[in-house]
């Protein structure tokens, strides 16, 4: 009997469309997308950055500042309506002063609060900062020929006076909770697919062929602010995050979904694929995860080569997350509530 090799998962994944070594990619989402940003990375694919870090800065310090995590300093992107909103700003150029936190003097962006851990000297800063941002994406969504998305979460805490999804909860980073200014969203099936089809269309108008590929994050959340057991809220998030993946995927040729959340979770696998704190995912997992990707587009130049890279550190996670926690935090008071229960 001839043994095979599992855990590569033959014919899991069959792409709809093709990856060559000329194709420019671009990577949003959750943490996880840094590591298929990274996977495709090694093996010399032309991964758009239109951000790139200083070349004087310290790889440690340059991803402490949201430099090589994804295509742009966008921080970690976690909802659908977050990844739309953002588009949305590109092509208006829109930048809003009431979008600002503050934190012991010092001035942050509320859409992506961890890129600068020290915040800005002033508001005018920040608005620059942004505006320079935003052109940059332009540039970005124009040249991408395929977009990755990894789908992290289905909570998120808006803004009231204007309505934006944000990416942590006031409080966290910078600003402060005030039930009068912020308010919980739980998003909904509908609600996702709806903001998965406005960002199809969105990205088609700045790039007609431009191809998409959603994933799904195995990260389990820790923390709720749902109400619910975090159980329960963990398992609505990420089986409505694939259940509206998978529907995208049906209904158009030009949007793809990779597996990856099943690779990792399935009761098929051997052995544990979570670390001990139950949440973050072992390096071989995820270099077993980036192999099925690699070879399903034929990019991989040795079967070993995605093995080797879970010797290598692990992308930077956010710089207010620890220990693999990047696809929640909705807030401090929740996550000891879930500690509790």
């Amino acid at each position: 009997m001839v043994q095979t090799d599992k855990t590569l998962w033959p014919d899991l994944f069959v792409p709809k469309f093709a990856i060559e070594p000329e194709t420019r990619v671009a990577t949003a989402g959750s943490c996880f997308a840094q590591r298929i940003r990274q996977a495709l990375a090694d093996q010399n694919m032309p991964i758009l950055d239109v951000e790139p870090a200083p070349e004087a800065l310290q790889e440690d310090l340059a991803r402490e500042f949201g430099y090589g995590l994804h295509s742009a300093r966008y921080g970690n992107i976690y909802t659908p309506r977050q990844l739309l909103e953002l588009l949305q700003d590109v092509q208006t150029g829109t930048v809003r002063e009431e979008l600002i936190w503050q934190r012991k003097g010092r001035f942050f962006d509320m859409l992506r609060p961890n890129v600068e851990p020290d915040g800005c000297a002033s508001v005018r800063e920040v608005l620059e900062l942004r505006r320079l941002h935003l052109a940059r994406l332009r540039g970005l969504f124009e040249t991408t020929d395929v977009f990755v998305f990894t789908l992290g979460l289905t909570e998120a805490w808006l803004h009231g006076p204007t309505g934006r999804c944000l990416p942590v909860a006031p409080g966290v980073i910078a600003g402060e909770y005030d039930p009068g200014t912020y308010r919980f969203h739980n998003f909904s099936h509908s609600e996702l697919l709806k903001d998965l089809k406005a960002i199809r269309a969105t990205l088609r108008q700045f790039h007609k062929k431009i191809k998409i590929i959603l994933t799904t994050s195995p990260v389990p959340i820790t923390a709720t602010a749902s109400g619910d057991h975090v159980l329960n809220a963990s398992t609505y998030t990420k089986s409505t995050l694939r259940s509206v993946a998978g529907e995208m995927a049906m209904r158009f040729n030009n949007v793809d979904y990779f597996p990856g959340y099943e690779i990792v979770t399935t009761w098929a696998r051997d052995g544990m694929a979570y670390q001990d704190n139950l949440r973050s995912i072992r390096p071989e997992v995820v270099a077993d995860v980036m192999a099925v990707f690699l070879d399903a587009y034929g990019l991989r130049d040795t079967q070993d080569s995605a093995r080797r890279d879970a010797e290598d550190p692990a992308p930077a996670e956010d710089p207010e997350y620890l220990d693999g926690q990047e696809d929640d935090l909705v807030c401090e008071e929740s996550l000891i509530e879930a500690l509790q229960k």
